[in-house]
C-alpha cells in the first residue's frame, strides 16, 4: 500500500503549552499525537514533517530546546515525559513519574541539558535528560498554596523563574535573592473568593525584571518582577472581550500580540500604550494558545530587514509607535512586523497566520483533537467519508481536498462507532459512551432521533442495514445487541453473557447479523425467526472479539478480530473456522474484505499496523506501520475498491491506495487484454497460483456497460472507465474532465461539480460569473434555515461575489457590492477605473452618508469633490466656524476647485463609461496569454511540491499544455494515468512523452517477472522495436521462455541471432544494430565488448556530450545481471557501472535532478576506487573537481546537499570548468520537464522503521525504496530520479535499479 492522504488533527483545547516553534519550526499537539511542521526551502512553505504519538493518556505540555531546535520536549498524563530528536524522529530519553502527572513543561536557561517540569499540586522538579532518571526538586519553587498553572525561566537571567497559580497570583525564584510567593495576585473585587487564573506569563526579552502576564478575567499586566509593582494595565475595548493567550513579537522589539478568549480576535500592541495599535479577527472561535516566530528565510529577506531596521530603536520603555489613532477590527493602513504565529482556536482549528502578509499559510477548521474510533465512506459519494471520535462528534470531510463538510453538535461523550443509512439517505448512526445512539440528519444539520435502550452502558458498534433501510443494530456493555425500526420500534434485544463489541449485517441476507462478544465467541442470529437464540456461535477465539466483518463476495464467509491477537476466517456454511492470521501482536481492531478481491482482507491492530492478508493462504502481503498508534477504523467504497481510509489514535484519518498491490490489474487493462483475464467470478478469483482478477459490483458493472456496445466501444473510452476504478482522490476525476474538454466536447455533458475543480480557461469568466450571480441571490443557509446570522451571511456572500467580479474586471458590479457591506474605501479606491464621472458620483454618495452619521469623515471627500458649499454647512452645523471661514477663503483664492474628469485628452473625456460586464479588452494579447500560463504553472508547481501531481496536471491542461500536464504526472510516478490521458487526448504531438510513460510501465512489468505483459504493453504503441529488444535482452529465464518473449514481440530466436552475431563478425557497420543483435543472442558478452571499445573512443574526444552515449549506454545495461556479475567480466563491468554512474551524474544536472547529483558524483568516485584495473579517461579528480564547481555555482542545490548555505563565490576556473560540465550534457532532447520526481504521498511523514539513506545518510521522508540486498534503501524520489540517469544500483555491484 502506498500513503496518498493525511488528515491532521486539530489542537488540543485542554492544557496551556501545546504550542511551540523554533527557528524554521513549529508544532502543536492534539491529545495523543504531537505534530511538527518545517520550513521547506526554497519553495518558503511549510510541510507536516513528523507526527510522533508514544504518549499514551492526554499530553499535557510541549516545549522546544531554546539552543537546539533538534531537541524537544514533551509530558503527558500518563506520568511521562520524553526528549525527542526531531530528525530523527525518535525518542532520545524518557522517564516516567510514577506520582502526580507533569502539568507545564519547559526547558532551563542555565543549563542546556535540564528539563523542567511541574505537577499542579506540587514543586517545580529539575531532570538532566542526559544523565538518567535522577529528578531534583528546585530547592524553592515549592510549598505552594495554590496549584501551579504555568512557569517559565528568564531567557537572559537563566536562573530566575516566575511561577503562575491558579489563584491568579505569581511566584518569583531567583538564586541569591529573597523569593516570593503568591504576590501580585488581581484585585477581583472586594468579597469575591473566586479564583481568577493565569492563562499567559511571559518575560520581556529585552528586560531582566519585566513581564507580561494575562489572567482569566482581570486581563493583561506589565509587572516589574524586581519591584513587584504592575507598570501597565492594558485596556481592552469592550468589558465582554478577555485574553486567552499572549506572545511577544520576536521582529518587534516593545510589541506583543494577545489571542481573545470569547472570539478569534488578535490584538497588536506596544508596551507604552495600554490600548492595543490593531485588532484583526482571524476566526469566530476563541484563541487558545499562540507561538511567535521568526523563520531563517524571513531573517535573510531584504524587506524585513529593513522593518528590522525601522523597528531596533523600540524597546520595552521606547514610546509608542505611531499608528492608527483607534484600534479597529482591520486597519489596512498599518503594516504588521514580520513574523509567523501559530494559533490554536478553542474549537480544535490550528492554522499559521503569516503577520507581515497578513494572510494564512494555512488554517485547518474543525480537526479531531482526540482519538478517531471509526471511519465510513458515504455510500453514494465515494469522495465524502466521515469519522467518529472521542471528542463526542461526528464529522464529514471531503476526501479529496480533506476539508471539512459539516460536524456534528457535539457534547456527546465518546462516539465509538458510526454507519451511514443506506442511497441517498444523508444519514448517520453512532453509538456512544453514555448517550445512547443517534441519528444525525447532515442535510439538516441536526440530530432527528436518539435510541436509549442501552440506558447509560457504551454503546461500542452500530450497523444500518442496507438491504433494508429501516433496520438498525446497536450492541454495548449491557450484554445486548439490539435491533430496532428507524422510528424507533424495537424488533429484537439478543441478551449476551458480556459486552458486546461488534455487529455487522450480511450483504446478501437482511435479516441475519453477526456479533463479537468480550466471551470470545462470534454469534450469528436470523431476525426473522421469533427466538433469541442465535443460529450459530462460533468459537475458537482466546479473548474477547471486538469486530466482525461479512465478506461482500464470498456468501456465508465472515472474519472476526480479537485481542488474541489473530484474526479468524469462518465459513457460516460449514460451521468452522477455515482459516486464522497470526501476525498482530497487539488486539485486533478494525476489519475491511476488499469489495473487488475476494481474498484481501485488510486489518488495523494496537500493535500500530494495518496488514494487508491473502486469505487463501493466510499470508501477510503487506504491513504498514505509518500510523505509529493504534489502529481502530478501516473503509473503502465499492466504486473505488483500491482506495482505503484509516484512523487512528493520533487523531489522523490516513488515505491509501492499494494498487501496488494489483500492479498487474493495471497494466493488463493498459495492455488491452480481453475483460477475462482482468474480470472474473469469485470462484476463479479465489483460485490458488492465478493473477489477481475482480469480482466485485463495480467492475462487473463495467465488463456489462462494455459488452453492451458489442465491441463497438473506444478503447480510449474503456481506459477512462478502469482508470476511474482504479483511480484515487485528489483531482483523478477533475483531470478527466479537462482531457475531454481539450478533446472539444460539449460544455452541456460537464457535471454539475466540474467548476468546484480546475476549470478549463475557456470557462474561467463564464462559470465565475455565474457563480457571483448565485452569491448575490444567495440569502439563507446552505440548507435552507434562516436563523441570526443571516446578515452575516449575506455579507460574506456578497464580499465573495465582489472577489469574483474584480477577477472578472466587472469594476462597478464589484464597488457596488462593496458598497452594500460598507466596506467604502474599496469602492472608492477603484470606482476611478470605471470612469472619473462614476468616481464622482460614488464619493458624493459616500460624503452624503457621512454627513447623515454626523462623522467628520465627511470633510476630506467634499474637499476632492470641491462641494465647498456642503463643506461649509457641514462645519457650520458643529459650530466650527474657525473652519468654516478658513475653507472658504482657501476656495475663493482658488485652494478648492470644483473636481472635474482628469483625463487629458479633451477628445475622449467623459464620453466613455465602460459596463459593469466590459473587461475593455477586445482580444487577449500576447503578455495576457504568457501571464494566464505563468499563473497556472505557478499553481501547478505549488500542487505538486505538496505532492499532488494529479492536480498539478489540472492545471497545465486547463490552459492545454498537454506537454507540462503529461510531464508532471511521470513526474509525480502517475504513469497509468499519463498513458491514459495521453491516448484520449486527440492529437500525437505528445507521442515521446506517453512512449516514455509506457516504457516506464513495461519496466514495472518486469519488477514482477511478467515479461509477455512487458511485451504487451510496448506494442501498444507505434515505433516499439528498440524498446522490445531492451525488454528481451534483460528477459531472465531459460532458452525457451526468452525464445517465447521474442517471439510474442515478433524478434527472431536465440538462435537466428547468433547465426546473425557469426555473419556479421568484426564488421564496423551500424554498431548500434550489432550490439542489439549480440544482446538478442547467447553471447552477451560480444556486446559489452563492442559497446565499451565504442564508449571510450567517444569520452576519449574532448567535444564529446552525453547525447553521443546514451543510445549505446542504454543497450549495455540490458545485458543480464548474471551475466554481467561473472567473475571475468570484472574489469568490463566496472567500466560500464563508472560510465553509467558519471554519465548519469552529467544527466542529473540536465534535467535538474539536484538531489542525486553529488551522490552519483560520489559514487562515480567510489566506482573509480572499486575498480582500479579500469582504463578509462575520467579520474577521481576531474570527478570532485566537477562536483566543486556544480555546487559552488548552484548554492540552492549544494543546500540539499549539505544543508549550509554557501556563501562562495565562484572562482574564474570554477566558473570555467562549470560552462564545460554544462556543454558536456549536451542539448536537451527529451520532452520532459526538467525538474526533481516528486510521487504522489512522498510529502506525507511516516512512522514506518527509521530508514537512512544509502545517499544522503538522512533519514527518508516519506516511502523509502529498497535496493537488491535487501536493507539499503534510498526515497522513493531519488530512486526513480536515479533510474531515469542511471540504470545501475547505487550499490556498485552490477544489478539494476528498477522503482517504477
Amino acid at each position: 500500500m502506498k500513503q496518498i492522504g493525511l488528515l491532521a488533527a486539530g489542537c488540543q483545547p485542554w492544557n496551556t503549552d501545546v504550542c511551540a516553534a523554533s527557528r524554521d519550526r513549529f508544532a502543536y499537539c492534539a491529545t495523543l499525537a504531537i505534530y511538527i511542521y518545517q520550513l521547506e526551502r526554497p519553495s518558503g512553505q511549510f510541510k507536516l514533517m513528523a507526527i510522533m504519538s508514544e504518549h499514551k493518556k492526554t499530553i499535557t505540555g510541549i516545549a522546544w530546546h531554546p539552543k537546539d531546535d533538534n531537541i524537544f520536549a514533551s509530558a503527558g498524563a500518563d506520568h511521562r515525559l520524553f526528549v525527542w530528536n526531531v530528525t530523527e524522529q525518535k525518542v532520545i530519553a524518557m522517564i516516567e513519574q510514577t506520582k502526580l502527572h507533569p502539568s507545564s513543561v519547559g526547558w532551563s536557561m542555565y543549563d542546556k541539558d535540564v528539563l523542567t517540569f511541574s505537577h499542579s499540586k506540587g514543586s517545580i522538579f529539575l531532570w538532566n535528560y542526559l544523565s538518567g532518571g535522577v529528578v531534583h526538586p528546585h530547592k524553592e519553587a515549592h510549598g505552594f498554596v495554590s496549584d501551579i498553572s504555568m512557569f517559565r525561566w528568564h531567557k537572559q537571567k537563566h536562573s530566575k523563574l516566575v511561577v503562575g497559580h491558579v489563584d491568579g497570583s505569581l511566584s518569583f525564584f531567583c538564586p541569591g535573592q529573597r523569593c516570593y510567593k503568591h504576590t501580585l495576585k488581581p484585585d477581583v473585587g472586594e468579597g469575591s473568593d473566586e479564583e481568577d487564573p493565569v492563562v499567559a506569563l511571559e518575560w520581556d526579552p529585552l528586560s531582566v525584571d519585566y513581564l507580561l502576564v494575562a489572567n482569566q478575567s482581570y486581563g493583561v499586566r506589565m509587572i516589574d518582577s524586581d519591584s513587584r509593582n504592575t507598570i501597565t494595565t492594558f485596556v481592552l475595548p469592550s468589558t465582554a472581550a478577555s485574553i486567552r493567550t499572549l506572545a511577544w513579537v520576536p521582529t518587534a522589539p516593545g510589541m506583543f500580540i494577545t489571542g481573545d478568549s470569547n472570539s478569534g480576535v488578535l490584538r497588536l500592541w506596544n508596551v507604552s500604550k495600554p490600548t492595543p495599535i490593531m485588532s484583526l479577527k482571524l476566526k469566530k472561535t476563541g484563541f487558545h494558545a499562540l507561538a511567535i516566530f521568526s523563520t531563517s528565510q524571513e531573517h535573510n529577506n531584504n524587506s524585513t530587514n529593513a522593518a528590522l531596521h525601522a523597528l531596533k530603536e523600540i524597546s520595552s520603555t521606547s514610546n509608542a509607535m505611531s499608528g492608527p489613532s483607534s484600534s479597529t477590527m482591520i486597519d489596512t493602513s498599518y503594516a504588521l512586523p514580520p513574523g509567523h504565529a501559530v494559533c490554536c482556536f478553542l474549537d480544535g482549528g490550528v492554522g499559521l497566520y503569516d503577520l507581515g502578509k497578513r494572510s494564512w499559510d494555512f488554517l485547518r477548521e474543525l480537526g479531531h483533537v482526540e482519538t478517531i474510533f471509526d471511519c465510513k465512506f458515504k455510500p453514494d459519494n465515494p469522495d465524502q467519508i466521515a469519522t467518529a471520535s472521542f471528542d463526542g462528534t461526528v464529522k464529514v470531510w471531503d476526501v479529496n481536498t480533506l476539508s471539512a463538510v459539516n460536524t456534528s453538535p457535539g457534547n456527546e461523550g465518546v462516539i465509538y462507532a458510526i454507519s451511514w443509512a443506506p442511497a441517498d439517505l444523508n444519514c448517520i448512526v453512532a453509538g456512544t459512551s453514555k448517550h445512547g445512539a443517534f441519528i444525525w440528519d447532515m442535510v439538516k444539520s441536526k440530530i432527528i432521533k436518539r435510541f436509549t435502550e442501552h440506558g447509560k452502558a457504551s454503546i461500542y458498534s452500530v450497523a444500518w442495514n442496507h438491504k433494508d433501510s429501516k433496520r438498525i443494530a446497536s450492541c454495548g456493555a449491557d450484554h445486548f445487541c439490539i435491533i430496532r425500526e428507524v422510528d424507533g420500534n424495537l424488533i429484537q434485544r439478543y441478551k449476551h453473557p458480556s459486552s458486546v463489541f461488534g455487529c455487522d449485517w450480511s450483504p446478501n441476507n437482511k435479516d441475519m447479523i453477526a456479533t463479537g462478544c468480550e466471551d470470545g465467541n462470534v454469534r450469528v442470529y436470523y431476525i426473522a425467526t421469533a427466538t433469541d437464540h442465535p443460529l450459530k456461535v462460533f468459537s475458537g477465539h482466546s479473548a474477547k472479539v471486538f469486530h466482525v466483518k461479512w465478506s461482500p463476495l464470498r456468501d456465508g464467509i465472515l472474519c472476526s478480530g480479537s485481542d488474541d491477537g489473530t484474526i479468524r476466517i469462518w465459513d457460516y456454511t460449514q460451521d468452522s473456522c477455515v482459516s486464522i492470521l497470526v501476525g498482530h501482536a497487539a488486539p485486533v481492531r478494525g476489519l475491511l474484505w476488499n469489495p473487488e478481491i475476494p481474498y484481501i482482507l485488510i486489518s488495523g491492530s494496537w500493535d500500530y499496523t494495518i496488514r494487508v492478508w491473502d486469505t487463501r493462504d493466510g499470508a501477510c502481503v503487506d504491513k504498514i506501520l505509518d500510523h505509529g498508534a493504534d489502529v481502530y477504523g478501516l473503509t473503502a467504497h465499492p466504486n473505488r475498491p483500491f482506495v482505503l481510509a484509516s484512523c487512528a489514535r493520533d487523531s489522523t484519518l490516513r488515505i491509501w491506495s492499494l494498487t501496488p498491490l494489483i500492479t498487474g490489474l493495471q497494466m493488463k487493462t493498459i495492455a488491452m487484454r480481453p475483460l477475462d483475464d482482468v474480470i472474473s467470478g469469485t470462484e476463479h478469483a479465489m483460485a490458488m497460483g492465478v493473477c489477481p482478477h475482480m469480482a466485485g459490483k463495480a467492475s462487473k458493472d463495467l465488463k456489462q456497460r462494455v459488452e453492451h456496445f458489442r465491441g463497438n466501444v473506444d478503447p480510449n473510452l474503456v481506459l477512462k472507465w478502469f482508470s476511474d476504478l482504479f483511480s484515487s482522490p485528489g483531482g483523478t476525476k477533475n483531470l478527466w474532465e479537462l482531457a475531454f474538454v481539450v478533446n472539444g466536447q460539449d460544455d452541456s455533458l460537464l457535471p454539475d461539480d466540474y467548476r468546484q475543480g480546475i476549470m478549463h480557461s475557456k470557462h474561467l469568466v463564464k462559470f465565475t460569473a455565474s457563480a457571483a450571480q448565485e452569491l448575490e441571490m444567495a440569502k439563507v443557509s446552505r440548507y435552507g434555515s434562516v436563523g441570526g446570522g443571516t446578515r452575516a451571511r449575506e455579507e460574506r456572500l456578497l464580499r465573495e461575489a465582489a472577489n469574483l467580479h474584480i477577477k472578472l474586471g466587472q469594476m462597478q458590479r464589484y464597488c457596488e457590492l462593496m458598497v452594500q457591506v460598507g466596506e467604502w474605501e474599496k469602492a472608492l479606491a477603484v470606482a476611478p477605473s470605471v470612469s472619473m464621472e462614476y468616481w464622482k458620483s460614488l464619493t458624493a454618495r459616500r460624503a452624503e452618508q457621512l454627513v447623515v452619521e454626523d462623522s467628520s469623515d465627511c470633510v476630506p471627500y467634499f474637499v476632492a469633490l470641491g462641494n465647498v458649499t456642503k463643506l461649509v454647512s457641514f462645519y457650520s452645523s458643529h459650530n466650527q466656524l474657525e473652519d468654516a471661514m478658513l475653507v472658504s477663503q482657501v476656495a475663493c483664492e482658488g485652494g478648492i476647485q470644483n473636481s472635474h474628469c482628469v483625463m487629458t485628452d479633451s477628445a475622449h473625456r467623459g464620453k466613455y463609461i465602460p459596463t459593469e460586464d466590459h473587461n475593455g479588452v477586445d482580444e487577449p494579447s500576447k503578455d495576457y496569454i504568457r501571464m494566464l500560463h505563468e499563473s497556472s504553472a505557478s499553481l501547478a508547481d505549488r500542487f505538486f511540491q505538496d505532492g499532488a501531481p494529479v492536480m498539478a496536471a489540472c492545471c497545465h491542461l486547463a490552459v492545454g499544455n498537454v506537454q507540462l500536464a503529461l510531464s508532471k504526472l511521470i513526474r509525480g510516478h502517475e504513469l497509468e494515468l499519463a498513458v491514459c490521458i495521453g491516448k484520449v487526448l486527440k492529437g500525437n504531438k505528445h507521442q515521446p512523452l506517453i512512449t516514455m510513460a509506457t516504457e516506464l510501465l513495461a519496466r514495472r512489468c518486469e519488477s514482477l517477472e511478467n515479461w509477455d505483459l512487458a511485451v504487451d504493453i510496448l506494442k501498444t504503441i507505434p515505433s516499439c522495436e528498440k524498446m522490445l529488444v531492451k525488454v528481451c535482452a534483460r528477459c531472465r529465464g531459460g532458452q525457451a521462455e526468452i525464445n517465447a518473449s521474442l517471439e510474442r514481440a515478433g524478434l527472431l530466436s536465440i538462435e537466428d541471432y547468433n547465426a546473425k552475431v557469426e555473419d556479421l563478425g568484426d564488421s564496423e557497420d551500424d554498431l548500434l544494430k550489432r550490439v542489439e543483435y549480440c544482446l538478442l543472442s547467447s553471447h552477451q558478452e560480444k556486446a559489452l565488448e563492442i559497446g565499451l571499445k565504442e564508449l571510450k573512443s567517444i569520452i576519449s574526444k574532448p567535444d564529446w556530450t552525453v547525447n553521443d552515449v546514451c543510445d549505446i549506454l542504454c543497450l549495455l545495461s540490458c545485458v543480464r545481471t548474471e551475466k554481467l556479475q561473472q567473475q571475468k567480466f570484472t574489469v568490463q563491468r566496472g567500466e560500464l557501472l563508472i560510465i553509467s554512474a558519471y554519465v548519469g551524474a552529467l544527466l542529473a544536472i540536465k534535467q535538474q535532478y539536484n538531489g542525486i547529483v553529488a551522490p552519483l558524483f560520489h559514487h562515480t568516485r567510489s566506482l573509480l576506487n572499486d575498480y582500479p584495473e579500469a582504463q578509462l579517461p575520467i579520474t577521481e579528480h576531474q570527478v570532485l573537481s566537477e562536483l566543486d564547481a556544480w555546487l559552488t555555482m548552484n548554492k540552492n542545490a549544494a543546500i540539499l546537499v549539505s544543508d549550509i548555505e554557501t556563501k562562495a563565490e565562484p572562482s574564474a576556473d570554477q566558473s570555467d570548468l562549470y560552462q564545460a560540465v554544462l556543454r558536456r550534457t549536451g542539448e536537451q532532447t527529451s520532452s520532459l520537464e526538467m525538474g526533481a520526481d516528486f510521487a504522489t504521498g512522498s510529502h506525507l511523514p511516516s512512522h514506518s522503521d527509521v530508514h537512512r539513506s544509502l545517499l544522503t545518510g538522512k533519514r527518508i521522508q516519506g516511502p523509502a525504496f529498497f535496493l537488491e540486498d535487501g536493507t539499503s534503501a534510498i526515497s522513493l524520489n531519488d530512486a526513480l530520479m536515479w533510474a531515469k540517469v542511471n540504470p545501475f544500483s547505487p550499490l556498485g555491484h552490477g544489478n539494476l535499479i528498477n522503482p517504477f
